[in-house]
């Protein structure tokens, strides 16, 4: 288990470029198998997700070539059709949460899958109704292993239908349109889900020569197409590091600019981060963070205390919850937060409240902020990083403290953070990493 030496008070300044967007990555490497022909994706990220994910295609008989630092040629060609219906695939799946989105493609294209209950943060409840009603409207038919957690599916045909889904599941969403891309007739998704990695994977689904109207909706029409071909695609800059990197320079920044970030496709999270009274402006593709020794949380018009809370995109994404909380508490005011979409992540606040933090924690799903404008640092503690996003939090913690932290399984931080402590380090942080 590796673990980051971090020494707290150092002061942030330069610039930093956000690494390929993780969730869209692991959608767009999945759909690579809706064809037999080649497939170009650049800027895909070198962290554990997905390379274990990589591995993963590569058993499958995927020919998996990098062709550069975060740009990879696919072609799934040659399918081991056997080895994708063994219990040893079942196995690996089961350690990585993105594999659930292999489903929709080998349904698609060989008429059989088999869905494993997926690894990854302990977050709370992540289930799997979502696909699995929207793969049977479409025709699958399921046969479920209870001894094993796994699920054998087949289906004959996938023909289009109408799906209203019970919730705007992103990887939901993600699995029933690319088994729909090759599918029979009309399929007609409503109440998906609309975020920027979905709209960038049907973007790349349309490259390969399916269509697909109402992108960038939650009313999406997909006619299915025989055969997909090969494509180029280039993945978005990761928003969650964007927002990262906010807060790290509004609590520890110089000056910081955080280059290329795509700004029209950050939603809600600059004006996010300005409630919390972060001045921050977009330059081109760029966000400047002006050094900033005091931020005041705001009030609503009515003058009642802030409230910031996640919902599906276009609301703002759970992800980064974690990190608003840390950057809150050194910030002037009060502020409530409430995490909707998972009910065991604040669970790590209290790791901040044990490092001084003054936070209230409501239940498991509120949390309320009492910030202490600078007037004292966070106290240095040894900690432990519970999944990625509270990981990375618990990190701009460590860098804002007293003292010498330590924390433990950055393992987690790794699965979504490229090379985390080498980039931040050229920034002016001292982050050492033991193995």
């Amino acid at each position: 288990m590796a673990s980051f030496l971090v020494e707290g008070g150092h002061q942030l300044t330069g610039e930093i470029t956000p690494q390929g967007a993780k969730n869209e990555a692991l959608q767009v490497i999945c759909a690579t198998l809706l064809t037999a022909e080649e497939v170009k994706i650049s800027n895909i990220p070198e962290i554990l997700d997905v390379a274990n994910l990589l591995d993963l295609l590569r058993q499958m008989g995927v020919r998996v070539d990098k062709l550069s630092k975060g740009e990879y040629v696919f072609c799934a060609d040659r399918i081991d059709e056997n080895y994708v219906g063994s219990e040893e695939f079942a196995s690996q799946c089961a350690k990585l949460r993105g594999s659930v989105m292999l489903t929709g493609p080998l349904l698609a294209r060989f008429h059989k899958a088999t869905l494993a209950k997926p690894g990854g943060d302990n977050i709370g409840t992540r289930r799997l109704d979502t696909h699995l009603r929207g793969l049977a409207a479409l025709g699958a038919k399921f046969e479920v292993n209870e001894n094993s957690d796994t699920c054998h599916i087949t289906a004959e045909k996938i023909k289009g239908t109408y799906i209203l889904l019970d919730e705007a599941s992103v990887t939901g969403t993600a699995n029933i349109i690319m088994a729909a891309a090759m599918g029979e007739g009309v399929t007609t998704i409503y109440n998906a889900a609309c975020e920027p990695y979905l709209q960038q994977l049907c973007r790349m689904l349309v490259g390969m020569g399916a269509k697909i109207e109402g992108i960038a909706s939650n009313l999406l029409t997909i006619t299915g197409a025989k055969v997909l071909h090969g494509t180029t695609h280039t993945i978005l800059p990761d928003m969650i590091e964007v927002g990262s990197f906010i807060g790290m320079a509004a609590i520890l920044g110089g000056g910081i600019t955080i280059k290329n970030t795509s700004p029209r496709n950050l939603g809600i999270i600059p004006e996010t981060f300005k409630r919390l009274g972060i001045r921050l402006r977009i330059k081109n593709n760029d966000i400047i963070v002006p050094k900033q020794n005091h931020y005041q949380i705001e009030t609503f018009i009515d003058g009642s205390i802030m409230t910031i809370s996640d919902s599906p995109w276009p609301g703002l994404t759970p992800d980064l919850l974690s990190v608003l909380i840390v950057t809150a508490t050194q910030a002037n005011g009060t502020v409530l937060f409430h995490q909707k979409m998972f009910e065991s992540r604040l669970f790590f606040v209290d790791k901040l409240i044990s490092m001084g933090a003054q936070i209230i924690l409501c239940d498991p799903h509120r949390a309320v902020v009492v910030g202490h404008n600078h007037k004292f640092h966070l106290k240095a503690r040894r900690m432990v990083s519970p999944d990625i996003r509270a990981g990375i939090a618990l990190l701009i913690a460590a860098m804002s403290a007293d003292g010498t932290s330590r924390i433990d399984n950055v393992e987690q931080i790794d699965r979504g953070y490229s090379e985390i402590s080498e980039r931040l380090n050229k920034l002016g942080t001292k982050i050492i990493r033991i193995d």
